[in-house]
């Protein structure tokens, strides 16, 4: 009976390009998956935050005069007499200040700027209100008055997201395929450098199986070790990303990028993507050399 390794496949110069490869492959698939999952987890985020809500504004006079508070109470009088509204309360300079940091930064100040008079909105749970209607009843009080519900950003935003979701899948395919033909390709190249050797151990009892066995525990360790390489780099990729999310790029500067979290859904993914690549090239590598020697004669 054939020992355990009586192919020197270690030694196989062939094939050293194959875990650089995977680690590349793990790479560009732990960052499609992430940015993917944190963008829907970010959405429903919004969703949440933003569902159920109205935003009034309540618009300068001419040549940028304020907006007098007298008609600013009465806009705030005809919300709380409406059934269907929880709450309405005036945004503050303080409120104001933190929806414009992360365009205008922390040290603005919002009194200075020509800004309306913002309204923030919150409906009873399971309620519904139209907001043109609502809108023709604030101008009785407060003309020019308009309301913003939300709800076509929302859709647009869903939209999107949805878009880049299935863009992620269709990279995770494609890399799948890409590690499917590389591990084909290098376990051909491998039998035919030790077609030699193949036929010694044939000739004294091994069976297909035994070689495609060899094949395929060579391929799976080459392939978990450049999985783990791919997910280390996404891994410094994802806190590079959350650190320049929360941070900024500069010292003092106010980040822009939306906060980057990835739910745990995501991470199971990811994690798990090194041993999926390397169970992927254990069978590409088993169902390849059986496919090849069942038709050597």
């Amino acid at each position: 009976m054939a020992r355990a390794h009586d192919l020197p496949l270690d030694r196989d110069g062939s094939v050293r390009f194959l875990p650089w490869l995977i680690a590349l492959m793990v790479y560009l698939a732990a960052l499609a998956i992430g940015g993917g999952a944190a963008l829907h987890d970010a959405v429903r985020t919004w969703d949440a935050g933003l569902s159920g809500t109205l935003t009034v504004e309540l618009p300068r006079g001419a040549n940028g005069a304020a907006v007098p508070q007298e008609r600013v109470d009465a806009a705030l009088k005809q919300l709380g007499e409406i059934p269907g509204i929880a709450q309405a309360a005036q945004l503050d300079g303080p409120a104001e200040t933190r929806l414009l940091a992360p365009w205008l930064g922390q040290d603005v100040d919002v009194s200075a700027l020509p800004l309306p008079v913002l309204i923030d909105v919150q409906l009873k749970p399971g309620l519904a209100l139209d907001p043109d209607t609502l809108a023709q009843r604030l101008r009785i009080v407060a003309p020019g008055t308009t309301v913003e519900s939300h709800g076509s950003w929302l859709d647009r935003l869903f939209r999107i997201a949805r878009l880049v979701e299935f863009g992620a899948a269709s990279v995770v395919v494609l890399i799948g395929l890409v590690a499917v033909v590389s591990v084909i390709f290098a376990t051909r190249t491998g039998l035919a450098i030790h077609a030699p050797v193949v036929e010694l151990v044939h000739l004294i009892g091994a069976s297909d199986a035994y070689v495609a066995r060899q094949f395929q525990w060579h391929a799976f360790r080459l392939a978990l070790g450049g999985g783990g390489i791919g997910l280390v780099m996404a891994l410094v990729s994802f806190g590079a990303l959350k650190w320049t999310a929360e941070e900024g790029l500069l010292p003092g500067e106010t980040a822009l990028l939306p906060a980057f979290h990835l739910p745990l859904a995501g991470w199971v993914a990811v994690l798990a993507l090194p041993l999926i690549m390397a169970l992927v090239g254990l069978v590409t590598a088993r169902r390849t050399v059986l496919r090849t020697l069942g038709r050597m004669p």
